[in-house]
């Protein structure tokens, strides 16, 4: 009973107005700062995203669309009650917004360093949307941690509810601590129309594979799952599933 009036609550808090399209993509980037990322982690997670709003691919990427323009904001996540959005919703449409953009994201502090409550932080990510002005074309949940959910409703319940709304989820693992992790994200976290999930072997990698993710994302292109490394750059993932899943 108790799941059926969260579920309800949460399909009423993502439904959006039927109108026109004015962006390409929402990106809700959630990003894991649960105890098990120190303060060296945490620059380089935050580093990587401003670096690769940066990069003229990515840039190349949001000109290429229909609007030439997304909606993006970063949530950080941790435990059942630790998720804040520490940059807003900005709409990047150029260099000059991009690099607005990367500014916030170098510019936040740290919210907490708690449990990993996975389940709690797509439930913020789809509570995110709604505060949105413009309706975009597509909607993205960009999550990414280095461990599996501890606390909170169970990720599969609510990856689920969201994909039912046509939000997608994709996942970047970071194998660093729990090299497992990956089927953990494929089973649990990633779904949705063109969903994927990119590894990385450690921090010094989350850079390159976030570059590739985001452009991936926002040319709306399937993806065949990869690991980065940071000898070896991106490799084949030994994971015997493809998640790309482009309809």
């Amino acid at each position: 009973m108790k799941f059926a009036i969260w579920l309800a609550a949460l399909l009423a808090l993502t439904a959006l107005p039927a109108r026109a399209a004015e962006s390409d993509l929402a990106l809700v980037m959630a990003i894991d700062v649960s105890g098990s990322i120190d303060p060296g982690e945490y620059r380089l997670q935050h580093e990587g995203i401003a670096r690769a709003f940066e990069t003229p691919a990515v840039l190349a990427a949001i000109a290429g669309g229909p609007h030439g323009a997304i909606d993006v904001t970063v949530i950080e996540w941790s435990d059942r009650d630790k998720q804040v959005m520490i940059v807003p919703w900005t709409r990047v449409s150029d260099k000059a917004s991009a690099t607005t953009f990367a500014a916030q994201v170098r510019a936040a502090h740290r919210t907490s360093a708690g449990l990993t409550s996975i389940g709690d932080a797509l439930l913020a990510a789809a509570a995110a949307f709604k505060t949105l002005d413009d309706h975009p074309a597509r909607r993205i949940v960009d999550l990414s941690g280095d461990g599996i959910a501890n606390i909170g409703p169970k990720p599969a319940d609510v990856r689920d509810a969201l994909v039912a709304q046509g939000i997608t989820i994709n996942g970047l693992a970071i194998l660093q601590n729990e090299p497992w992790l990956s089927s953990y994200y494929d089973q649990n976290v990633v779904g949705g129309r063109g969903s994927f999930l990119l590894d990385v072997e450690g921090y010094k990698s989350f850079a390159q594979a976030m570059q590739e993710k985001l452009i991936n994302e926002i040319a709306a292109r399937p993806v065949p799952q990869k690991r980065f490394d940071r000898a070896q750059g991106p490799v084949e993932s030994s994971s015997a599933t493809n998640l790309a899943q482009m309809q």
